[in-house]
């Protein structure tokens, strides 16, 4: 059930810290060819995602698209899978203090005490998965991810920027192949 109340908010990111991007791809697609899209059946229902937020993430790939030439229609050349997938993570820090001690002789006895103090954080780990798929041989062309630290208070206006940075630096990696 967290998860569930985790995911509306899932890409409201952090703002200091960076998208990891990671990328692949079909070395046989030929890339030149992919100047249409159409979105996937679920990439409309997007479960688990509010609509505001759904909208959001929506719209800053198609703009992605626009930018790489990319046009909407329904006989298109590839298709748009857009899906995300939040991670609670927890991590655990531990710190010792003290060292307070007492002896007695050079070889004598001797003991002392210190304190284990362990401190546990929480946080979302997001992950936003853009595929496209080659509608004629409906095999994966290319893939590619953005995960981020979720910030789930986050503004409408910080939400939009997060989205739309994130979703620009995983299409830095398309089309595959080409230095920038």
């Amino acid at each position: 059930m967290k998860k569930l109340l985790l995911i509306p908010v899932l890409f409201a990111f952090v703002a200091c810290s960076t998208v990891k991007v990671a990328y692949d791809y079909d070395k046989q697609a030929d890339f030149t060819k992919y100047k249409t899209y159409v979105l996937s059946e679920e990439t409309m229902k997007m479960a688990g995602v509010n609509q505001l937020n759904r909208d959001r993430i929506i719209n800053a790939v198609e703009a992605a698209m626009a930018a790489k030439g990319f046009t909407k229609a329904q006989n298109a050349d590839v298709i748009l899978d857009i899906r995300i997938k939040g991670e609670e993570i927890q991590t655990a820090t531990a710190t010792n203090s003290g060292g307070y001690g007492y002896g007695y002789g050079r070889w004598g006895y001797g003991g002392g005490f210190s304190t284990t103090t362990v401190n546990y954080d929480k946080y979302v780990e997001g992950t936003l998965f853009v595929t496209l798929i080659d509608k004629a041989t409906e095999k994966i062309a290319w893939q590619g991810t953005g995960t981020k630290t979720v910030e789930e208070n986050a503004s409408t206006e910080k939400r939009e920027q997060n989205i739309d940075y994130a979703v620009k630096q995983i299409f830095t990696n398309y089309p595959p192949g080409v230095k920038k």
